[in-house]
């Protein structure tokens, strides 16, 4: 899923004119649930490091600061009135009740691990945020996976753009890490899934043996 409803260009125009500013506004604004390209920004700031038009531990602590305090923010805004917006746009949609009831179960069972590494998939980066305050997550539990998670994919995205920029060209980088965030959606995504069938699996597997011999056998 995409949001990269500006070119490279503009991007690049944006980092270059306001710097670190861009960076930690992109991120922040992205991690708070507003669908901005922000990990592109990111990339962007990790490259012009690399070029030395910009600070490699600036823009590594730009990057880790805006994500961390725009997921707190996405974070409250989810606890105070998430659940009311999605249940509205659960009617739009016609999601029953039901349905979003399960959702809200399911994601709370596994709210540490979205958090962390929904980092390093769009979509997850924001949503998991306010996700994990409609589930109640605790406030201390939730930031210790968001700085976690912040700190990690700030030191990989503005690592590898400030390295990698210097040898291949930044329209390809940027290529290369959007398939490498379907390769982690999939992977978060088993991480989901999978458990929850194995013990789905194991309960009816349980089930059968318990039941009583047919008469006769």
């Amino acid at each position: 899923m995409s949001f990269e409803f500006l070119s490279l260009e503009t991007i690049q125009e944006i980092a270059k004119h306001y710097g670190y500013w861009a960076v930690f506004l992109g991120i922040a604004l992205e991690s708070l649930g507003i669908p901005i390209p922000g990990e592109t920004i990111t990339i962007v700031g990790g490259f012009l490091a690399g070029s030395g038009e910009l600070d490699y531990w600036l823009v590594l602590g730009t990057a880790s600061i805006g994500a961390v305090l725009g997921s707190s923010v996405g974070y409250w805004i989810g606890k105070l009135g998430g659940w009311t917006l999605l249940q509205r746009a659960g009617r739009l949609f016609r999601i029953s009740e039901a349905q979003l009831m399960e959702v809200k179960r399911e994601f709370g069972e596994n709210a540490g691990r979205a958090v962390f590494f929904g980092r390093f998939v769009a979509f997850l980066r924001i949503l998991a945020s306010p996700m994990a305050g409609i589930v109640e997550m605790p406030f201390p539990q939730f930031m210790l996976f968001n700085l976690a998670g912040a700190t990690v994919w700030a030191s990989v995205m503005v690592t590898l753009s400030f390295f990698l920029g210097r040898i291949i060209p930044l329209e390809q980088l940027i290529s290369w890490v959007a398939k490498f965030a379907i390769v982690a959606l999939i992977l978060v995504v088993a991480w989901f899934v999978v458990p929850g069938w194995l013990e789905s699996r194991k309960l009816k597997q349980s089930s059968v043996s318990d039941q009583p011999p047919a008469p006769g056998e």
